[in-house]
């Protein structure tokens, strides 16, 4: 049963919202302020809030929002719009449509999914990810390990056209090399030893929609010229097949290696790579921007409380000065598993900075450098991965060409 948490000073409107959501099959709790909350939080999670103004201000100071939880603003006429609302009713509540709507934020799906940003590099990625998602363009995403390479890709698919139809993925470093091209591709009945039914591959099953192809450096090479082929005609013939069949596939690749490197080696094919790195993306690692480490730990505590049913925990000031002391070689997934850990395996309301199983004297070897510094490294390292290509380093950075021509001459 869905549990709506209902915030609000005024009486009446309580009573109405009650007597609007009663009968839905929902378990319904109200209270008239955010202190009250607050101690409903600590006890269980819910599948929907409504809330005046000072009970979310509440939430959001005592840093005890739960960010996975849709929340709607119950507005007075001179409230400001506030952040990560996902509805807003006007007061005096209107009974028409606000049964609709409430019902609707609970049974669907949301589909845009939550990503924690307070960096400027990642604030920027994210505005052009918005813009990137309304083209058709095949799109490459490059960084470490954990950085989030498949979240961007699934934002780039849920904001375009195609959002609709199929988000199909592959780690082409965990398929064998004998089965990679039958996934891929597909195979038809008898087509080989154990085919014993015909199988549609991912290709065919992105068909309209987007396929991630996730660490696609490490597809073997004796795939990369037929891959390469399906890239720039749109077709291919399945395993066994004899016809050509025809599909519409926005393409999504990612990779943690530096490209430049394999195609210097000869591992991964150069004409093939231009055409999947239309559009480059590069995550900056975690160490790199810094004020993502407490906005995502405070997302982390939430979920992993909201999904073990654990009351909420904050974290204390020395526990973040630990976590932003660490420089998360393993990036966000490091970050995750680290809170994870703490929150279940600790029973106390607030988490400690020995509840967290990292050496805070593991300090970045970057924490040193200067900001002017910190700029030229991470200006050289996009560089390295696009294979020194400017145009595109400039898009990525978010900045002009002319301005990258001048930071380099200056370093």
């Amino acid at each position: 049963m869905k549990k709506v948490l209902i915030i609000e000073k005024q009486l009446s409107s309580r009573e109405l919202l009650l007597e609007l959501l009663k009968g839905k099959k929902l378990q319904l709790f109200t209270v008239e302020d955010g202190m009250a909350a607050l101690n409903l939080l600590k006890k269980r999670s819910f599948d929907l809030i409504l809330s005046d103004l000072k009970g979310i201000k509440v939430l959001d100071r005592s840093q005890r929002r739960p960010l996975s939880t849709p929340i709607v603003h119950l507005k007075s006429g001179g409230d400001p719009l506030l952040k990560d609302i996902a509805h807003v009713l006007e007061k005096p509540l209107n009974p028409q449509g606000v049964s609709a709507l409430l019902l609707n934020l609970l049974q669907r799906r949301l589909k845009k999914m939550h990503v924690v940003a307070e960096s400027p590099a990642m604030k920027a990625i994210l505005r052009q990810v918005e813009q990137i998602a309304k083209s058709h363009s095949n799109v490459f995403i490059c960084g470490e390990s954990g950085t989030g390479k498949e979240v961007i890709a699934g934002l780039i698919h849920e904001g375009s056209r195609r959002s609709g139809h199929p988000f199909i993925r592959v780690n082409c470093a965990a398929l064998p090399d004998t089965l990679i091209e039958s996934e891929f591709f597909g195979h038809e009945k008898g087509a080989f030893t154990g085919a014993l039914q015909k199988k549609a591959g991912r290709f065919e099953r992105a068909d309209k929609g987007t396929l991630l192809l996730d660490e696609v450096s490490e597809i073997p090479a004796a795939l990369q010229a037929k891959l390469l082929r399906v890239v720039q005609e749109q077709e291919f013939e399945r395993v066994g097949g004899t016809g050509p069949i025809h599909v519409d596939v926005r393409l999504v690749s990612t990779s943690n290696r530096l490209m430049n490197e394999a195609i210097k080696s000869k591992e991964f094919r150069a004409d093939l790579y231009y055409r999947l790195n239309v559009i480059p993306i590069f995550l900056p690692p975690l160490r790199e921007r810094k004020e993502d480490i407490l906005p995502l730990a405070r997302h982390f505590v939430q979920v992993v409380c909201a999904r073990n049913q654990i009351a909420l925990k904050t974290l204390s000031k020395k526990a973040e000065q630990k976590l932003l002391a660490y420089p998360w070689p393993g990036n966000i997934r490091e970050l995750r598993n680290c809170i994870e850990h703490g929150v279940v395996m600790d029973y106390s309301e607030t988490l400690e900075e020995e509840h967290f199983l990292i050496e805070s004297d593991q300090s970045a070897p970057d924490a040193l450098l200067s900001l002017k510094d910190l700029e030229k490294e991470h200006i050289l390292k996009v560089l390295e991965v696009l294979g020194g290509n400017r145009t595109q380093a400039a898009k990525v950075l978010g900045i002009s060409v002319r301005t990258l021509r001048n930071k380099l001459n200056t370093y």
